[in-house]
């Protein structure tokens, strides 16, 4: 057995484990990475960059359509062939050698294979031929092994070959007919990407379309979807599932309907991947979420185990998992020098950001943009709050950007200490406004001050103006 010795040890390549390695090197440590699959991860190949660049072209074809004057230019329809070509460049045509030799440059080693912890502070790697690489330790593991798509147990499901987010990601063609047994983020995305590129969709959404956003949200995105031509079932849950022998799938639900399509993707949550990273070697169950302190250290793993990313389960998003991965590989650093360590709540070594301040877009049409608590979270937290709605469409920037906008814009307030805890914004191109919102959330900018940040003019964002006007100010 070779044997390596390392300052730190991070299991797992995708965005969270680069970030930790390449944190912990810039903090003068050494770090090494081990990886199964593909440096990058799921991120790079199977979710974010992948799912986005199928999503842009039609949106990007959307917008100039509602554009008098260029609509007129528009002479045809999506190229599928190109918008998937596209795709397959961002995914760097599911080869890492880019990101590993990022790795190379920032100097940190790079382990091929299945990591598993066997001891205190050691990772064994077991590469494809079989040999076993034993890398040790001297500070500390980090557990970045992401999460994977659940499948639920639904009689047939299996057998019938679905789809999950990565073969929705990488699909090499696009089916006739898609099902989607899920109403969230993911299902919605891709409802609305096939929907675009000429599949005829149906989701079965039993718990409600994008049920964690705002109500008018979700709204907004289902009226959007019936307008492409998706079906949307709301309520519906799929009972069993069974593939014939032409390959059509075919999906029964509880109410007695039936459904056919050529492709049935399930999209209802992720599960950890730690079934088989050597957890029964340190006391702690495989297969579980890895429950996590303040900074990030594994309750129960020791004080050498950390865990970053989805699979601490605090919040399953790329950029949050990043963030993560930046206030573990410094901490690590800290404690390692013997600095002092910053955990208190905005600390430099604290994931504050995890529990009220967290951004997300959905790039369905129209979009949603997000950061903090709902107006139903906030009051589920037991804050005194004021929900301020505005018309986006109504925004002078807004109508200039395209003929008929239609968006809503809401702002919730902590009544108590006069700050934001929370905003919602959909409409089309919303995404690039949020950070304002996370900004204000992140600094508890009293809405007094808030009110001397004036937007430009004319642009989306005097909706912020006028969201202010409506609070009463």
């Amino acid at each position: 057995m070779t044997s390596f010795e390392y300052d730190v040890v991070v299991i797992g390549a995708g965005p969270v484990g680069e970030n930790v390695a390449d944190r912990v090197a810039q903090g003068g440590l050494t770090a090494a990475i081990v990886e199964r699959e593909l440096v990058g991860g799921e991120c790079s190949y199977w979710a974010c960059m992948p799912t986005k660049a199928l999503l842009r072209s039609a949106s990007a074809l959307r917008a100039t359509r509602q554009v008098p004057g260029a609509r007129e230019a528009v002479t045809g329809d999506l190229d599928v062939a190109a918008v998937l070509g596209r795709r397959d460049s961002f995914a760097s045509h599911w080869k890492d050698d880019g990101q590993v030799s990022w790795l190379e440059s920032a100097g940190i080693a790079l382990h091929r294979g299945q990591g598993r912890i066997s001891s205190a502070r050691v990772v064994d790697v077991t590469g494809v031929d079989g040999a076993t690489t034993r890398l040790t330790a001297r500070h500390a593991v980090v557990v970045a092994t992401g999460s994977s798509a659940l499948l639920p147990d639904i009689p047939g499901l299996r057998e019938a070959t679905p789809w999950t987010s990565r073969e929705a990601a990488s699909a090499g063609s696009v089916p006739r007919r898609l099902a989607i047994i899920g109403g969230g983020v993911v299902a919605a995305e891709m409802a609305t990407a096939f929907a675009a590129l000429g599949s005829s969709v149906t989701v079965l959404a039993r718990d409600g379309l994008l049920p964690s956003v705002e109500p008018f949200a979700g709204e907004l995105v289902k009226e959007s979807l019936l307008e492409a031509g998706v079906s949307v079932r709301v309520g519906a849950e799929a009972v069993s599932v069974n593939r014939d022998d032409t390959g059509t799938v075919h999906i029964a639900t509880a109410d007695g309907e039936r459904v056919e399509a050529d492709e049935v993707l399930v999209a209802i949550g992720r599960t950890p991947n730690t079934q088989d990273i050597g957890l029964d070697n340190i006391g702690l169950a495989p297969g579980a979420w890895l429950a996590v302190d303040d900074t990030l250290r594994v309750v129960g793993g020791g004080e050498w185990l950390y865990a970053a990313g989805d699979v601490n389960r605090r919040v399953l998003l790329t950029h949050q998992g990043k963030y993560q991965a930046r206030a573990v590989g410094d901490v690590i650093v800290a404690r390692a020098k013997g600095e002092t360590v910053e955990d208190g709540r905005w600390g430099r070594h604290a994931a504050t950001a995890d529990e009220r301040a967290v951004p997300q877009v959905v790039f369905t049409d129209p979009e949603i943009a997000s950061v903090g608590l709902t107006a139903a979270a906030a009051a589920a937290a037991g804050l005194r709050v004021r929900v301020v709605d505005y018309d986006l469409g109504a925004v002078a920037g807004s109508s200039l950007h395209a003929d008929g906008y239609k968006g809503h814009a809401r702002m919730v307030v902590d009544e108590d200490h006069k700050v934001i805890v929370g905003c919602t914004l959909a409409g089309p191109d919303v995404a690039e406004l949020i950070h304002a919102a996370t900004i204000a959330i992140v600094g508890e900018v009293p809405l007094d001050r808030l009110w001397h940040a004036v937007p430009a003019y004319p642009t989306a964002s005097e909706v912020w103006l006028r969201l202010l006007e409506t609070y009463g100010r």
